[in-house]
């Protein structure tokens, strides 16, 4: 079980309260098929993910960015049992989608980058560091049926 300080925990609400999902989780899922371009052997039924342009601009990539990040709600709902929370979503991606669990780190590190320079300077290292852990233990909760 993960333990999480008061600092934390208030960082991580904090940082989901100012997020701007409907920019942020697009952003975060485009740069990733775009960075890492074999994660969008994933998303075949996306349509054209030919280029950047066409990334950014599909409403496909658009909403599963923004369902990504309402999952992660849960998770910040459930801080304390994160891998139950995600246990049924593990076996989805791991046996039905076939998911690389490697992806879900590449995508939580696209994730910081989107929202610190969203939030700029106020995303300083200790705001990092929390954040990070936080979505170390989600990727480490979605990957734990592949174990």
């Amino acid at each position: 079980m993960v333990e999480w300080t008061d600092f934390e925990r208030a960082t991580i609400k904090d940082v989901f309260s100012k997020i701007e999902y409907e920019v942020v989780g697009p952003a975060a899922l485009a740069r990733c098929l775009v960075v890492y371009p074999w994660t969008q052997r994933y998303f075949g039924n996306f349509g054209n993910l030919y280029n950047a342009a066409a990334i950014t601009g599909n409403p496909k990539v658009a909403k599963h960015g923004i369902t990504i990040l309402h999952g992660l709600d849960k998770a910040v709902k459930n801080m304390d049992d994160i891998r139950n929370t995600y246990a049924e979503l593990s076996v989805l991606h791991s046996e039905k989608l076939h998911v690389d669990p490697d992806n879900f780190k590449l995508l939580a590190d696209c994730l910081t980058i989107v929202v610190a320079a969203q939030m700029g300077k106020a995303f300083t290292g200790e705001i990092q560091a929390a954040f990070q852990k936080f979505l170390a233990v989600v990727v480490s909760s979605l990957g734990r049926q592949y174990h």
